[in-house]
């Protein structure tokens, strides 16, 4: 039986400050889950629907899982997990950045990006959505065990210091098909309404863009920011 206390933190969870406060977050599926358990994440709780899910796993009912759930529809397994502690910069020949992306789901998507092409870290600035919001764990299919996020103060600071190019993707920027892109630089994706920030633009190499190839006036006005991603990184890696 769920307690009280335990449905009181759940669901707490569901919000930034009181992850940071507890050192712990929640993930749901039963892939996901398990993903962070076979990659040694420690966890505090376990709960599943299914009876055989795991050892360790508290059965609840269908109508317990739907009260501690962060989505509309829960699935059969949740996990608490510990927070990781901060983890050593790697510096890898390619960076990637992310300037105040708001959507979990596309942030979870950008983390699985870079861990599908063989990337093991992702930066981000203090606007972006925290790479620990439930549906951000749950759109990254796992790959956030692979792939560390830094959060960062200054992004453009951060960037300077590895001592290569930073180019930012705009819509009207050059062409990312008309050149062979760097392999030893960084690269900076803004939110689709807002871009990159203004100071960290100011601290550009160079913007570069992927064409929009309809004719005419009526047009896409620009493309989702992990699409962005996935045609940069694909452009790179070929």
């Amino acid at each position: 039986m769920l307690s009280k206390n335990q449905r009181k933190l759940l669901l707490q969870l569901n919000q930034k400050k009181y992850r940071f406060t507890y050192k712990l977050f929640v993930a749901e599926g039963k892939k996901v889950v398990n993903e962070l358990i076979d990659s040694n994440w420690s966890y505090q709780m376990l709960f599943s629907s299914e009876d055989d899910f795991h050892p360790d796993s508290q059965l609840l009912t269908q109508e317990e899982m739907k009260m501690i759930t962060h989505f509309k529809t829960p699935s059969p397994a949740l996990g608490v997990f510990n927070l990781p502690e901060d983890q050593k910069i790697l510096s890898e020949p390619i960076t990637i950045a992310i300037d105040g992306v708001s959507d979990p789901g596309n942030l979870g998507t950008i983390i699985r990006l870079c861990d599908w092409f063989g990337l093991s870290e992702l930066f981000c600035s203090k606007t972006t959505v925290d790479c620990f919001n439930s549906k951000v764990i749950q759109a990254s299919m796992g790959s956030i065990t692979r792939v560390r996020c830094h959060y960062v103060e200054d992004l453009g600071l951060t960037l300077n210091e590895f001592q290569k190019p930073i180019y930012g993707a705009s819509v009207k920027g050059n062409s990312i098909f008309s050149r062979e892109l760097p392999k030893k630089a960084s690269y900076v994706f803004g939110s689709e309404s807002h871009g990159i920030s203004k100071p960290l633009s100011n601290q550009l190499t160079g913007e570069l863009s992927i064409p929009n190839l309809r004719e005419g006036i009526n047009k896409a006005e620009s493309l989702n920011v992990a699409n962005s991603t996935a045609i940069f990184l694909s452009e790179l890696f070929r």
